[in-house]
């Protein structure tokens, strides 16, 4: 999956970034990549077995950007001012070869370069990833619950596995966040266990409100634990001092435990969305530009990579596309006539 590309490759290197807005007035800063959208897991909320079965046909090895190509839009959304580059999947750590991925991204000053791992198999490849220029790894884990958690992942794989691998990555060096998407009814009763087994550990554990990501989870607003009641059930038992935001555009409410025992993050995209700063864009394995989450469809940039673009031609669709971004799909969730019926993007082919 190394196969060359054509196009210029050095002279993004130095090209000054400069600051691309939205119609609303919101910069790209983020761009999250997906690498594959294959996952040995499959939690409701993401790539239900029902859907994603035996029978499910994913995409074949030619469909999906090289590491080269790869590379090279993200070396073309850094000239246009991102500084945060998040490699997704499906689970990103399928991906043959990854570490090559990651020395070829854009490092150095100012970049800040993560992934997002459900981390079954992060332990025999911590080190190799700090090796390669790595430094920040969210982990998804949404139960210590065995029962509970292998429920919601349906794939029989254990919670000791997740665990070791935030060990190994821990002592590998890289700074780790836990995201636990809580869902009325599956997990919420584990809220406080999450909160209890990573206080103090120097991880910080984000929770996430369950949301209608694509069209195959079955969601429902009854299932959404809001972030007032997870932050009333935490303060409860562990105090809770609000923190100011690391930086704007930050999805995560941040909290301080009052006995300075670290900190924690609640994200409300559903009943507290933060459309009005997002900054954030996406890149799907078959190199789809995506302007939104909940988005119906992309900007497809393999076309230009494959067709002989430039980089300069690459930048300039990258930038027409964002300047017409009007997105803001959660402060609309309530208003039907104005969302439609259309259809959403699957979270597996983006990330999330």
């Amino acid at each position: 999956m190394s196969d060359a590309v054509g196009g210029e490759a050095g002279p993004l290197e130095s090209a000054t970034p400069r600051d691309v807005r939205d119609v609303r007035g919101r910069v790209l800063r983020d761009l999250r990549i997906s690498v594959t959208d294959r996952c040995n897991f499959r939690c409701s909320y993401c790539m239900p077995r029902s859907v994603f079965g035996p029978g499910f046909r994913f995409l074949p090895a030619d469909e999906i950007l090289s590491f080269e190509e790869i590379a090279r839009v993200a070396r073309v959304f850094v000239s246009l001012g991102v500084h945060k580059l998040r490699l997704t999947g499906g689970e990103p750590l399928l991906r043959r070869d990854l570490p090559q991925l990651i020395r070829l991204l854009p490092q150095g000053p100012g970049i800040d370069l993560a992934l997002t791992t459900h981390g079954s198999r992060l332990a025999p490849l911590a080190g190799e990833l700090v090796r390669a220029g790595l430094r920040r790894v969210t982990v998804s884990l949404d139960s210590l619950d065995d029962a509970v958690f292998q429920h919601m992942n349906d794939a029989q794989v254990p919670v000791a596995h997740v665990l070791e691998g935030i060990e190994r990555a821990a002592a590998a060096g890289l700074e780790i966040k836990i995201n636990a998407v809580i869902r009325r009814g599956v997990n919420d009763a584990g809220l406080l266990d999450l909160v209890r087994r990573f206080k103090g550990s120097g991880q910080i554990l984000r929770l996430i409100e369950f949301m209608d990501v694509g069209s195959t989870n079955g969601w429902e607003r009854g299932d959404v634990v809001s972030a007032r009641e997870m932050l009333e059930r935490i303060q409860a038992v562990f105090p809770l001092e609000p923190a100011a935001p690391n930086y704007t555009g930050e999805v995560a409410q941040r909290y301080r435990f009052s006995d300075g025992s670290g900190e924690l993050g609640i994200i409300a995209s559903v009943t507290q969305p933060f459309c009005g700063d997002c900054s954030r864009g996406r890149l799907s394995a078959i190199g789809s530009f995506y302007t939104c989450l909940f988005a119906s469809d992309g900007h497809d940039l393999r076309a230009l990579l494959r067709g002989g673009a430039s980089d300069d031609e690459l930048r300039a669709s990258v930038e027409a596309r964002w300047q017409a971004r009007r997105d803001a799909y959660s402060e609309l969730r309530g208003r039907p006539l104005q969302l439609g019926r259309r259809p959403k993007i699957e979270m597996s082919f983006i990330g999330g």
